[in-house]
């Protein structure tokens, strides 16, 4: 199953459709796979539809990667993406950088609730092209501080 994927155009939503081309596959495994991995919850909008950001699509593609060409069980998949997010979690702790996308795995619910409100707000009035590229800057940053602030606690 050595496919090789496309690669990811910078858009700030996918559709599932989208997700299932970038990812190799099908929307139903898609739908499934939201069910079984709780770190995988796309924003849903008018008539329930699914929108993925950048991230969860990095996100099924470690999970495509795990099932199909690693050979893990589902329950396998679960456990060892939850071990790459502790480890992610140490390695911040200890200070070192985070890989790509991994951040984006451990937003809890009133995170992703603040998250979707900002997404609305930013729909309503969107900015400039330069004022998304500084806003998602900033988002990286307050997620760093955030995390050197949980540090302590």
């Amino acid at each position: 199953m050595e496919k090789t994927l496309p690669p990811i155009p910078v858009k700030r939503y996918f559709t599932i459709g989208e997700v299932g081309e970038l990812c190799g596959v099908k929307p139903h495994v898609l739908r499934y796979w939201e069910q079984e991995f709780t770190q995988l919850r796309p924003m849903k909008r008018r008539g329930n539809r699914r929108y993925y950001q950048h991230h969860e699509v990095l996100m099924i593609r470690r999970i495509r990667d795990l099932l199909y060409d690693q050979g893990f069980t589902i329950s396998g998949a679960r456990n060892k993406l939850q071990e790459l997010v502790q480890n992610e979690r140490d390695k911040r702790k200890a200070g070192e950088v985070p890989l790509e996308g991994m951040e984006a795995v451990e937003i809890d619910q009133e995170e992703f609730d603040a998250a979707v409100v900002m997404q609305q707000a930013l729909d309503a009035n969107p900015p400039r092209q330069v004022d998304r590229a500084q806003l998602l800057l900033l988002r990286r940053e307050l997620f760093e501080i955030r995390e050197l602030l949980s540090v302590g606690r």
